[in-house]
């Protein structure tokens, strides 16, 4: 009898595996965001902005969490790229195709509308409204349950994950600084070592955690922003072990500390960044350019891209809409996509590093974009689940 999992099996267990993870990290997500700003605007307000400011062996805590935590959440966002590249929902064309379109018209558009606002210094922040929140979006997925076929929660998983690639992407190439020859040259070392010993075999973890470590500290180092170690490590972890998939280091790494990242490090990071003050602020605020700007893009401008641009390529044949998934089901997903939460805050911090006023009127937008793309997504797929049971 052979007693060993099929390799679809594996997959699509993993691929549930990581979608619950998400989905409930991302109600836990909500529920540490609105915590951050009660606290943020209540006597315990300095407490809060203190806390973060004290320093810890040379760092904020606020920078460990950014610098430090966040370059696991990027390594996860690695291997998850990785694995969907090699053997899963992104594996091949066909796959690829509506959720890459999508992804590409959800961070072209809200790029664009954005700059339609702004201009000047403020136009740094171009990218902010780009980025997907994958914990968020299918937290409010996951609320909706059986509303919401699993073809288009697949839809929005893979759309996300090459959303994370292209967020990856740009800090790499547009908010990197002051570059470090020297620690930099020790970067390519490193990960050419990493390289060499997947190349030859290895398949103990800890030979890549170790590399991994020193990869962090030269990347912080050197001027690129310290979350891309995650990435640089997670593009070397061995997809199979000794035993071919069935012991994958890749596999192991990424159930190993998936749980940590959607259950304590985003919400940690949300609850560190979300808390913004709104003394001083008035409704005036959100007019200025940079928290329109980021509202609009990530209201207007996620859902218009990402619906048009998969309208596009399902119409020019060069993808297929979803199985069971109606139009109005898709504009509701691609109105999710609006919730932009995790990264697009992420974004904003380096865009605007040396100026708290634009910080916080960053996290205004991100805030309300984000809150009108979920309460508009969730309606628009109830209401949708509603005239197709009546149908």
């Amino acid at each position: 009898m052979n007693t060993k999992t099929p390799r679809r099996v594996r997959l699509s267990a993993s691929f549930r595996s990581f979608m619950a993870s998400e989905a409930a990290g991302g109600i836990i997500l909500m529920v540490v965001a609105a915590l951050a700003l009660i606290i943020a605007n209540s006597p315990l307000s300095q407490t809060y902005f203190d806390l973060l400011h004290w320093y810890v062996g040379g760092l904020s805590v606020l920078h460990w969490v950014n610098d430090a935590l966040m370059a696991v959440f990027f390594l996860l966002v690695g291997l998850e790229i990785k694995r969907e590249m090699i053997s899963g929902q992104l594996s091949n064309w066909s796959r690829r195709a509506l959720p890459g379109f999508a992804a590409v018209g959800g961070m072209v558009v809200p790029a664009l509308i954005f700059v339609a606002f702004n201009e000047g210094d403020t136009i740094r922040g171009w990218a902010i409204p780009s980025a997907t929140d994958i914990a968020f979006s299918l937290g409010v997925l996951s609320l909706l349950g059986s509303r919401v076929p699993m073809s288009l929660k697949v839809f929005l998983t893979a759309l996300a994950i090459i959303d994370d690639l292209g967020a990856v992407i740009i800090i790499a190439l547009f908010y990197s600084q002051g570059l470090n020859i020297p620690a930099l040259s020790g970067v390519a070392v490193v990960f050419a070592l990493l390289m060499a010993i997947n190349f030859m075999g290895m398949v103990r973890l800890w030979a890549y955690v170790v590399l991994g470590v020193i990869l962090w500290i030269l990347v912080f180092k050197s001027g690129i922003h310290a979350t891309i170690a995650g990435v640089l490590l997670a593009l070397t972890i061995p997809m199979k072990g000794e035993k071919g998939e069935a012991d994958s280091p890749l596999l192991k790494l990424e159930h190993a500390i998936q749980p940590w990242v959607a259950f304590a490090i985003v919400p940690i990071f949300g609850f560190a960044n979300a808390g913004v003050s709104f003394s001083g602020v008035s409704l005036s605020n959100l007019a200025d350019p940079v928290p329109l700007g980021v509202a609009a893009g990530l209201f207007v401008g996620k859902q218009l891209g990402v619906f048009s641009f998969a309208w596009l390529a399902i119409k020019m044949r060069l993808a297929e809409r979803p199985a069971g998934a109606n139009w109005m089901q898709m504009y509701g997903v691609s109105t999710l996509c609006g919730i932009g939460f995790t990264m697009s805050l992420f974004i904003g911090l380096l865009a605007y590093a040396n100026s708290p006023l634009l910080q916080d009127e960053t996290k205004l937008g991100v805030l309300l974009g984000s809150l009108l793309s979920a309460l508009l997504g969730a309606l628009l797929l109830v209401l949708s689940s509603k005239r197709s049971a009546k149908a």
